[in-house]
């Protein structure tokens, strides 16, 4: 039987995740994806985060804006082990973050206006949703 990996080191085995691991590092929110859980990420892909202009990315990981980079990160994050069949029964979700994520199964998986690439990657202590797009949470909440 394969070896089962925490989110972060499932989302680093999968390869297309640098960009979502340095941001969580430099979050300091590593720890806490490896903790007990159970967590429900909605992981954006390397290209993902490649629609987000450079030097917005380079300035969110300054130590400065770690307060602004966990908000954007605990958006993408909700409590328990959320899978796909259970997703679709729901409308919404709060996010770790504190505001709420909309869920539509009209056209595909979405989570806002992110579709969901591939769904219910297990890990050991959770359960990640690839994204195709960087979830952002209203203005207010991240000033």
């Amino acid at each position: 039987m394969e070896k089962q990996f925490d989110i972060i080191d499932t989302a680093l085995s999968a390869g297309n995740f640098s960009t979502l691991a340095a941001a969580l590092g430099a979050a300091g929110l590593v720890e806490t994806l490896k903790g007990d859980g159970p967590f429900t990420v909605f992981a954006p892909t390397d290209e993902a985060f490649s629609k987000i202009k450079p030097e917005t990315l380079s300035e969110l990981l300054q130590p400065e804006n770690r307060e602004k980079l966990i908000a954007i990160l605990t958006y993408h994050v909700v409590s328990g082990r959320v899978t796909a069949d259970k997703v679709t029964d729901l409308e919404s979700a709060t996010s770790l973050q504190g505001q709420t994520l909309r869920i539509s199964t009209k056209d595909g998986l979405k989570i806002n206006d992110a579709k969901v690439l591939t769904a219910d990657v297990q890990a050991t202590n959770g359960v990640i949703h690839v994204i195709d797009a960087v979830l952002t949470p209203s203005v207010a909440a991240t000033a």
